[in-house]
């Protein structure tokens, strides 16, 4: 116990002194970020990581009240809107002091540059996808597409580099005339939609749609002459070029380091923010986490893992049952969970805070027919994708290994999380006929070794074992872990480089389509490499579905052919969240099950101008 106390104090030290390596003090909120940011483009994100700091320097055309029990959208660079009787075109007002980190104003044209990058096939965005959403969208991303791969293939242009140049302008012209956005003057957006779009409003809040400052961007762009699409410099979106509209901005970034944070003085609304500095240390072991954060290192975590986790939990729940009397006063009172915790005394037992999550823990089971190496892919075989994802005993997983009040998932919608939709009951556990399934499939063949691609931080290595352990025992397969840091992890899983590989997904809004459409083939996020007409084609049947309740009963058709039939992905197990925070000392940290953060709209008790 000496020796452990001794090196959780070091620890803490060396934390800290890290922390305050330069020039600047410790930062008046300091967080872990389960992760490092992978880009700061955002057309590029896909990352929970990174669209917790895209939130804290930029902002798009609506926010999200995460503090209020409803989860509106409110205005944000716009600061009203009107949509059409149709549902079709949304006419959006910005504000007049909407200002970029440098000064500048925030023109509606700034939307359109962003969103036409956005939609370049030679950016690879994983949300391109959505911009399809906007009239003439997929029109104009298929063509740009199909000029480009012309463009690579014509041994006949003598003068590339000016070929090039000429088909950006065909591009330039031809999204002019064929997208339905544009800005009639500087403070007016127009959209067109292909669609009635229910959650529209919802993804103006999301940061694929956030703006990027055109002239920053621009004198960073180039055109290669090789294959005619566009090429960014690197560092284009690192401090000090960076240029960015929201609440905050990135002063300092020291990969694997630190980031901080600083208030933009452009922003419309800077009078409100309670903070003067945000950082984020990079700790990447979930035990030094929890005591980065215990040794007042950090003030919040936005995940909690490792071995501490179901101690601090069990000391949490001998912590209420202390309090039992009271709690059960405040939840007849209509109090939520974090209400009860601030009511409560103010004890370090006291400072773990759990809530649901709209999330999913799964694997992906990689559905293209040859391997990245060319080796023949066995789960090409929707039937061998079922054996496997019926011999996973996911009680014990959650039981003995998470150990953290996980339901286990069977979906990929987190079930009842989506008002009106009905989940389809998914694959259960049986054993006995996955070992059947898969003797069906390999008509006496034999399995080759399995291959279980996962990263190293967040525990993924003991739920890897385990299941590892599962298939050996209930298939008789060997599986080989292989364990990656993170960014080579994330290559290979974009790249197809992986036989099964770990994934998790956060509803990025509140339809069943933001988990569906990662299945849809050519989608962005389709790591596995699936493809199925009928699922497609329930999904284009339910877009074009004006009917509430008809479109999310073909949507729900469509989640029983993935999981119960394709089974391109295994869902392990629906997350519950958990922070650690002192609810007493820290104002406006969100527990929504949609984990968006608003972090400018935190207060440090006794530091800020928030009222206590």
């Amino acid at each position: 116990m000496r020796r452990l106390a001794i090196a959780f104090g070091l620890l803490v030290v060396l934390l800290a002194l890290a922390m305050r390596s330069g020039e600047a003090p410790r930062a008046d909120f300091a967080f872990i970020n389960q992760g490092e940011v992978n880009t700061l483009d955002f057309s590029q994100m896909s990352w929970m990581q990174d669209f917790r700091v895209a939130r804290i320097i930029s902002e798009g055309l609506c926010r999200r009240d995460v503090l209020s029990k409803d989860y509106a959208t409110i205005p944000g660079v716009a600061a009203s809107w009107d949509v059409s009787s149709d549902a079709l075109t949304y006419t959006f007002h910005l504000r007049d002091d909407a200002r970029w980190s440098n000064g500048d104003p925030v023109l509606a044209s700034d939307f359109v540059y962003t969103w036409r990058r956005t939609m370049l096939p030679e950016l690879g965005s994983d949300y391109a996808k959505l911009l399809g959403l906007i009239r003439g969208g997929k029109q104009f991303m298929a063509s740009r597409a199909e000029a480009l791969k012309g463009f690579a293939l014509d041994a006949s242009i003598a003068d590339r580099p000016a070929a090039a140049r000429e088909l950006w302008e065909v591009a330039r012209r031809e999204f002019d005339t064929l997208v339905g956005l544009h800005a009639p003057d500087e403070r007016t957006l127009v959209i067109e939609l292909e669609r009635p779009v229910p959650y529209f409003l919802d993804l103006m809040a999301f940061p694929a749609f956030f703006p990027i400052h055109p002239p920053t961007i621009e004198a960073s762009t180039t055109i290669d002459p090789v294959s005619g699409g566009l090429r960014l410099a690197p560092g284009s979106f690192e401090p000090p070029r960076l240029v960015t509209n929201g609440p905050f901005v990135l002063t300092r970034w020291r990969f694997k380091r630190d980031m901080r944070f600083e208030p933009n003085p452009h922003y419309w609304d800077a009078s409100r923010l309670a903070l003067t500095s945000i950082s984020i240390p990079s700790i990447d072991d979930g035990n030094a986490q929890v005591m980065a954060f215990r040794g007042g290192v950090v003030d919040w975590t936005s995940g909690v893992s490792g071995n501490y986790v179901a101690k601090l939990l069990a000391d949490k729940a001998a912590f209420r049952a202390e309090h039992a009397e009271a709690v059960a006063h405040l939840r007849a009172g209509g109090a939520n969970e974090l209400e009860i915790d601030q009511e409560l005394p103010d004890d370090p037992r006291n400072h773990i805070h759990t809530f649901p999550s709209f999330g999913t823990y799964f694997y992906n089971f990689n559905c293209r027919e040859k391997l990245a190496d060319g080796r023949p892919n066995p789960f090409a075989d929707a039937r061998i994708r079922r054996a496997f994802a019926m011999s996973v005993d996911k009680q014990s997983l959650v039981e003995n290994v998470r150990r953290t009040g996980e339901p286990t998932a069977s979906t990929l919608i987190p079930p009842g999380s989506i008002p009106g939709y009905h989940s389809p009951a998914g694959l259960k556990f049986d054993p006995a006929l996955a070992r059947a399934l898969l003797d069906e499939a390999l008509a006496g063949g034999a399995m080759p070794e399995v291959e279980l691609l996962f990263n190293k931080e967040g525990g993924h290595d003991l739920i890897a074992q385990a299941i590892a352990r599962d298939w050996k025992k209930h298939l008789g397969v060997s599986v080989r872990l292989v364990q990656k840091e993170t960014r080579s992890f994330r290559e290979d899983v974009k790249g197809g480089n992986f036989m099964v590989s770990r994934a998790t997904w956060f509803g990025d809004y509140g339809d069943p389509t933001t988990f569906l459409d990662l299945n849809t083939t050519g989608n962005g996020n389709n790591d596995r490499g699936f493809s199925s007409r009928r699922y497609d084609a329930l999904l284009e049947q339910a877009a074009k579905t004006t009917e509430p309740p008809e479109r999310l009963a073909l949507l729900g058709q469509a989640e029983q052919i993935l999981l119960e039939e394709e089974s391109p992905v295994l869902p392990l197990f629906q997350y519950v969240q958990v922070y650690l925070f002192d609810a007493h000392r820290v104002k406006g940290v969100s527990v929504h099950p949609r984990q968006e953060q608003s972090l400018d709209l935190i207060d440090i008790k006794g530091d800020g101008k928030g009222a206590w």
